[in-house]
């Protein structure tokens, strides 16, 4: 079981992740933006981070960086639609660990979380 932090400012997004890694057996927790992803890390630092790239107030790859700032061991796995490849390369560049594309395949995400959580 890991803690896995999902944020996305789409509610959708954010419940079928949820439920998703909850049936994995994961301990979720969520946020709407990437201040909200950088104020749950301090209180509670998660394990693996889900992190979508567009949000308002911060968007998905600074809150990448300033997370990795301050918790350098944490895993982020950006979530992501077609059609933002320039972006997924900009978050990586940022130290994400990997990426998944919208709609979630729950096989790829599985795979993506324990791939980001056997590389510490």
């Amino acid at each position: 079981m890991t803690d896995v932090l999902v944020v996305d400012d789409s509610l959708i997004t954010v419940k079928k992740l949820l439920v998703l890694l909850e049936g994995m057996g994961h301990t979720v927790r969520t946020a709407h933006s990437g201040e909200q992803a950088l104020a749950a890390c301090r209180a509670h630092p998660a394990r693996v981070v889900t992190m979508d790239i567009t949000m308002p107030d911060l968007d998905g790859i600074e809150a990448t960086k300033r997370i990795l700032a301050e918790f350098p061991g944490t895993a982020i796995i950006m979530v992501t639609s077609h059609g933002q490849e320039k972006m997924v390369i900009d978050a990586l560049d940022a130290g994400a660990s990997g990426y998944v594309l919208k709609p979630v395949n729950p096989e790829k995400l599985a795979q993506m979380i324990a791939k980001v959580t056997s590389q510490s």
